[in-house]
């Protein structure tokens, strides 16, 4: 999903807020058109562009010119919010539109954050430690008048990690000495004020956003299927009720996971030792291969082996090593297998209009930003199948981020299972409000339910605000 698709998308969504009259019942005729009109304009445009080139001494003494990114697209929420990635796919127009997904994401959930996002266009696998350390500090130094606790926090994202997030720590705090430096990053190793669970956050919260749809909510509407709307709607309902009573008769639900970093391993995780679904988590992949096993995969020893090399194992040696039995796929295989779910966490935009005919899962779970284009999202919901969008689903992240920069306002620290609760309370509330919305108002689609949801909360804080005349 592009920047200009997801404002297209805003732009519907106000208008079919602005029809909605029981939405601020006291604006009307066009007093309301205008103030409607006013909102658009702020929440699809973004309030700053900080584009820099950092300086890098290389190994080799050759010196680099790496562009670099912070974009803060509003605050009108809380203070900006967002991670750093480091990608060679990197670039202007990919990091506005996280930043404005990232704004969506935190009103969706109530956070008091706004959204920003930033980036570094290069690939950390083809740099040392010390490059990587010397390009952490550089980023901090080219935008540290733009980043801090009560302006804007950044946290890990793709190619970062903690450790990243410690040496950007050590930078602000040389440049501020004496100030809160703590709470200027989120995604911080636990010795230097990180939060308990930080780094599972993410991959925690994909998996119970799908768990809660279909464990809670979806089993629970027996007594209540003539409310739901005809037609899609009660389409999809059945997809979740067939995964639902799969489970419970004892037979395995085909589960699939793109993507094994961070967030996708330990999604798939959760489902190997669910208690309440019975899983097969049949293939897993990363940016190598694909690995598939028709009675399920051993996680836990696949988990093992890329701590090791970093990687999934990609040939028979390998394998047999671990004492993994599994089948050695092409890398895109898994988009395409016969499963009941697939969890996405991988990068964006893996199923568009050229392959989205292909897909055989029934419920699609977005663990990565976008990992599914407008059109492929348009079929998929026409086709009555399930997609829990990026902004409901892997929001675990930043929600721990927020317990983290708490604790370290406060200095006093939350324990890992204080952490793990305050998330799937947090992360519950959130699916109960969309998915009870979306069906019982039959809205054209999940995705437009969050974007509705995250809207009115950003339009009625401008409007409270006097930002809007």
């Amino acid at each position: 999903m592009t920047i200009s698709e997801t404002q297209q998308m805003m732009k519907q969504m106000m208008v079919h807020i602005e029809k909605d009259e029981e939405f601020l019942p006291k604006l009307r005729g066009d007093d309301r058109v205008k103030v409607f009109q006013s909102a658009t304009e702020v929440l699809t445009t973004t309030d700053k562009v900080v584009k820099s080139y950092i300086r890098v001494s290389r190994d080799d003494r050759k010196i680099e010119r790496i562009p670099a990114y912070r974009i803060q697209h509003n605050n009108i929420a809380g203070f900006y919010k967002g991670g750093i990635r480091f990608s060679e796919m990197v670039n202007e127009e990919e990091v506005e539109n996280l930043a404005v997904l990232m704004t969506l994401k935190n009103a969706l959930h109530n956070l008091p954050y706004g959204g920003a996002k930033g980036g570094v266009v290069l690939n950390p696998k083809d740099y040392s430690e010390r490059e990587l350390n010397l390009v952490s500090k550089k980023y901090v130094q080219r935008f540290a008048p733009d980043i801090g606790p009560t302006h804007d926090i950044p946290a890990p994202d793709m190619g970062t990690d903690e450790r990243i997030m410690d040496w950007m720590v050590g930078e602000y705090k040389t440049i501020h000495p004496g100030g809160n430096y703590l709470g200027a990053f989120t995604g911080k190793s636990i010795d230097n004020g990180g939060a308990k669970g930080r780094r599972e956050a993410t991959g925690r919260g994909v998996y119970r956003s799908y768990w809660w749809l279909v464990h809670q909510w979806a089993r629970k509407q027996k007594d209540q299927e003539e409310l739901i709307p005809k037609g899609v709607h009660f389409q999809q309902y059945k997809k979740l009720k067939e995964v639902y009573e799969k489970s419970h008769d004892g037979h395995p639900v085909q589960l699939a996971v793109q993507g094994f970093g961070n967030v996708g391993s330990v999604a798939a995780l959760m489902a190997y030792e669910c208690p309440d679904i019975n899983h097969h988590v049949v293939s897993v992949s990363d940016h190598i291969a694909t690995l598939f096993h028709k009675d399920g995969l051993d996680i836990p020893k696949l988990i093992a082996f890329q701590e090791n090399y970093g990687q999934l194992p990609n040939t028979e040696q390998q394998l047999e090593e671990y004492g993994i039995e599994a089948e050695i796929l092409e890398r895109d295989e898994i988009l395409t297998l016969h499963v009941d779910v697939l969890i996405l966490a991988a990068i964006e935009d893996v199923i568009t209009r050229k392959n989205v005919e292909e897909m055989k899962a029934e419920i699609f779970v977005e663990g990565a930003n976008a990992p599914i284009t407008t059109e492929a999202d348009h079929y998929l919901y026409e086709q009555g199948k399930v997609v829990i969008p990026d902004i409901l689903a892997n929001a675990g992240g930043v929600m721990v981020s927020y317990l983290e920069w708490k604790q370290d306002r406060i200095t006093q620290y939350y324990s890992e299972q204080e952490v793990l609760e305050e998330m799937y309370t947090q992360m519950e509330d959130s699916c109960k409000r969309v998915f009870n919305e979306y069906f019982s108002r039959g809205i054209n689609g999940i995705r437009h339910t969050c974007y509705i949801n995250a809207l009115k909360r950003l339009f009625t804080l401008m409007y409270k605000h006097g930002k809007l005349f």
